[in-house]
């Protein structure tokens, strides 16, 4: 007997003519049936549209250290002990490790399977022999085909390895998860070059000395990227939060100049995120702008607005912003907030600390309405709000009980309910 092994590269096969695609009208095209599986943790549920779709391929992506396999670790023990076979392919951990942190989560279910290895075709192999319910490889960096020269982590090795699992995963149809690293800057090969490959691409922020994590979804193919999942990390592991606002808003010092609480919404849940803003003499030629948490751009278009519209005067002077707790606000309903802030900051006068502010900011200084203002405005009342700055264009049927609206048409208005002035001719 002799051994042969059996190249990978195939003959292209040209379909017969009789085999031809051929056009049909949309409206005979028969719905597609999704299938979707609860992953048994509340919060990746709501991110995904209701849980993991029977064969699709999720893309799970972070920094180095922000928690993704103990997510993903969670995920799986949650399936297993529902009944259904998993199966991790963990190439940067031994399965001892995977055991001792499956240990620290919980039990350890009979139906979790751990295969450790980094060659990609054996773990394919043992993908195929097993056909779980759910696959995951921790991480895609790490695994690797002989028949490429290419070095493991390279974006050619990453990108032929994704590719091979998507196939085997639409083939066998596996609900298939790929953990991979970012940077900040996202320049680590892997996730950029995934994202046409799978259906979802989930990704996982927070800061490594900070408890807080946020989960979203970038890209989904059966579901909203609107929402967003909230967790805790703790000893025992990931803790969704039952009540985001409260925690945001737990250290905040009520009566503090350059503190302004803006409501806005993620996904379909209002959140209360203090905005803190500091403005100082700059001591170099070219003042800081450093902002946390904000988008940088909108920040300066606000300060740029103020000048230019009520010759407040930001041009020589540092500005720091940060969205307080770790949460990013990127939405425009924080606008008005922001701009608080920001005159808050450089006057030294404090707002009062039942005020929220909610509406986006137009260029000519106008107020504009956002979108689901009652489920903003009944969260502010639940933590204890009574008052509210709003467009003047807001109706009464927008209103939820025990909140007074302050509806004003343009911020030198806002600024002038709030205690603030409306600009240094003001």
């Amino acid at each position: 007997m002799m051994e042969e092994v059996e190249s990978r590269a195939t003959p292209v096969r040209r379909a017969a003519p009789n085999s031809a695609p051929t056009a049909v009208p949309l409206s005979e095209v028969g719905p597609a049936v999704e299938g979707r599986r609860p992953t048994g943790v509340g919060e990746l549920d709501r991110v995904l549209g209701g849980g993991f779709v029977a064969g699709s391929v999720s893309l799970l992506s972070g920094e180095p250290g922000v928690g993704k396999s103990t997510l993903i670790l969670q995920v799986l023990m949650a399936a297993a002990a529902s009944g259904r076979d998993v199966l991790l392919a963990t190439a940067e951990e031994s399965a001892e490790q995977v055991r001792l942190r499956a240990e620290r989560l919980g039990a350890l279910p009979p139906r979790l399977l751990v295969v450790a290895d980094t060659v990609l075709p054996d773990i394919l192999s043992v993908a195929r022999e097993v056909r779980p319910d759910i696959f995951v490889v921790d991480s895609i960096q790490t695994v690797y085909d002989p028949e490429l020269e290419s070095a493991p982590g390279s974006v050619s090795q990453v990108r032929e390895g994704a590719g091979q699992i998507v196939r085997l995963a639409k083939q066998e149809h596996m609900t298939t998860v790929l953990v991979g690293h970012v940077t900040k800057e996202g320049v680590v090969a892997g996730p950029r070059v995934l994202e046409h490959l799978v259906d979802t691409v989930l990704s996982f922020e927070g800061e490594t000395d900070h408890a807080l994590r946020l989960l979203r979804a970038t890209k989904n193919r059966f579901g909203s990227t609107g929402e967003i999942g909230i967790f805790e990390m703790a000893e025992a592991g990931l803790v969704a939060l039952a009540d985001p606002s409260g925690v945001f808003l737990a250290d905040r010092r009520a009566g503090a100049a350059d503190s302004v609480v803006a409501c806005v919404l993620a996904g379909h849940r209002p959140l209360l995120v203090e905005v803190q803003a500091l403005v100082t003499d700059s001591s170099t030629a070219i003042p800081r702008r450093s902002f946390s948490g904000l988008d940088g751009a909108r920040v300066g278009l606000l300060a740029g607005l103020l000048e230019k519209r009520l010759r407040f005067s930001f041009g020589k002077r540092d500005i720091y912003a940060q969205a307080a707790g770790g949460v990013r606000l990127t939405e425009p309903g924080s606008d008005l907030a922001i701009a608080l802030a920001l005159v808050s900051a450089e006057t030294e006068i404090p707002i009062t600390s039942t005020l929220v502010a909610v509406a986006e900011v137009g260029l000519a200084g106008e107020l504009r309405r956002v979108s689901g203002l009652r489920r903003r405005l009944s969260e502010a009342v639940r933590l204890g709000f009574s008052h509210a700055i709003v467009p003047s264009t807001v109706e009464d049927s927008e209103i939820p009980p025990g909140v007074e609206l302050l509806r004003m048409p343009d911020l030198a208005s806002a600024l002038r309910v709030s205690g603030l002035p409306a600009g240094t001719g003001a």
